[in-house]
């Protein structure tokens, strides 16, 4: 149903598409299930982390580094800097600034593909240089690498929906009306944003 616009002053007027508003409801509400979905699987793997961490005999196990918290800190201002601007991309599309949006969109995906980079570093430092692997290391580095990599898959996947929607926009998908996807990918990156507090704090600060 396409959205009617009616002449007024010589001005076309968007008017609400009512179909469209029960099918974005809709979307809304699958799309927030498949994030809590998302966090259950988190939650399962982060409390059997803390009750094997908790079980153990003492922490962190022997011959097991602590890990570069400064380096993870200023990685992770990337991460939480581009939850920022994607809150600013998403408010310049509602209020009509389209070239603002698509510079803080562009710099949410610039810094989400920072915060990759940088745990790619860290991954083959440990690996490397500390000799922490998946496999070796006991329950920290399954713990580690497992959940560390779940969120990095989730934020690769996170910049993907970004370029896509970059892509998407510029090409006028979107309308000031019509522009589920931003909210979408807006949502999504801040799921990833919340996620990456709760890693942090148990794998570098706790």
């Amino acid at each position: 149903m396409a959205v009617v616009s009616i002449p007024r002053g010589g001005v076309h007027v968007e008017q609400p598409d009512q179909l469209y508003d029960e099918i974005r409801d809709l979307r809304l509400q699958g799309f927030l299930l498949a994030l809590i979905s998302d966090c259950v699987l988190f939650s399962s793997f982060v409390f059997a982390y803390l009750y094997l961490r908790n079980s153990g005999q003492g922490w962190p196990p022997p011959g097991i580094p602590r890990l570069d918290v400064p380096f993870a800190a200023w990685n992770s201002v990337l991460l939480f800097g581009s939850g920022a601007t994607m809150h600013y991309a998403l408010e310049n599309w509602k209020h009509g600034k389209f070239n603002n949006y698509m510079l803080f969109l562009i710099a949410t995906i610039i810094l989400g593909a920072g915060f990759l980079g940088g745990q790619g570093y860290e991954y083959t430092h440990l690996i490397v240089s500390e000799h922490i692997t998946w496999s070796g290391s006991g329950i920290f580095g399954a713990s580690f690498f497992t959940l560390t990599g779940m969120h990095g898959f989730h934020v690769f996947v996170g910049v993907i929906f970004l370029t896509v929607l970059l892509m998407q926009s510029a090409a006028g998908v979107y309308t000031r009306g019509k522009f589920f996807g931003i909210t979408a990918g807006t949502l999504y990156w801040h799921f990833v944003d919340v996620i990456w507090v709760l890693l942090f704090s148990i794998f570098y600060l706790i």
